[in-house]
């Protein structure tokens, strides 16, 4: 995106705007390529979850990216997740004068005192070819103007802004400063700056006592940092450390 406009295809409603992406970038679509859609039926979450949405209400979007082959490692694709949370909740506190959060590893969190409630969620998926990475999608969903009285549809800790500030919130306004955000944070990274500091700065997780929900089970402890390649450091009652890459973090009250 260095020099090269976005280039919006927009859709009514559409299955996932990440599966439209996905099939662009199969084609040839160039980086910066970006798919937004009033409605998704099919959108997703992390590990397969439906992420569900009234029509006209959200900021569904997926950005293409194609990094340059000096910054294009497959694990780097997390520093592009990394920076796409940050230019989102840049994005809402800029428009909407609401403080964001980040939940490890994918959420935008309003905080409450001693809770959290989900405003958003981002989910990156990528193209390798050769062990090359050829491209990445990263998909955001953020609840605009979802009225209270609808979001316990969505997920019991489910917010909006419109819950958060009681006021509507212009979507093209928040696109717009989502994508000038990414672009910012994008050309820093293109340039050696990686956004894991203020990634982490940003994480509510952090310092928390909470449990995290694995594939392999259940772990309690204390999430005491995160390393650069976003891998979250819990320590539990044992004095041990953990390393999960993966995996749903509550708070353990």
């Amino acid at each position: 995106m260095d020099r090269i406009p976005f280039t919006r295809i927009h859709l009514a409603s559409t299955t996932s705007t990440n599966d439209v992406a996905r099939d662009m970038a199969a084609r040839g679509a160039p980086e910066g390529t970006v798919v937004t859609a009033d409605y998704q039926t099919a959108g997703r979450g992390r590990r397969g979850r439906r992420w569900l949405a009234p029509p006209g209400t959200s900021l569904l979007c997926s950005v293409l990216f194609r990094p340059t082959s000096d910054a294009g490692a497959p694990s780097h694709a997390t520093d592009l997740t990394m920076l796409c949370a940050l230019a989102a909740a840049g994005a809402v506190e800029a428009i909407a004068r609401l403080p964001v959060s980040l939940k490890w590893p994918n959420d935008l969190v309003v905080v409450r005192g001693d809770s959290w409630r989900k405003l958003g969620g981002l989910l990156a998926e990528t193209g390798v070819s050769g062990g090359r990475l050829e491209f990445v999608i990263v998909g955001v969903g953020i609840n605009v103007n979802i009225p209270t009285d609808a979001l316990p549809d969505l997920a019991p800790d489910a917010t909006s802004i419109l819950a958060e500030t009681g006021q509507m919130t212009d979507r093209e306004a928040l696109l717009d400063r989502f994508l000038n955000e990414v672009k910012s944070c994008y050309e820093r990274w293109q340039a050696g700056e990686r956004p894991w500091a203020e990634w982490a700065a940003r994480l509510a997780t952090l310092g928390r006592r909470v449990r995290v929900v694995t594939a392999e089970g259940e772990k309690h402890g204390i999430a005491e940092g995160v390393d650069e390649e976003g891998t979250l450091l819990l320590r539990t009652s044992d004095g041990r450390l953990h390393r999960i890459r993966a995996g749903d973090v509550l708070l353990a009250h």
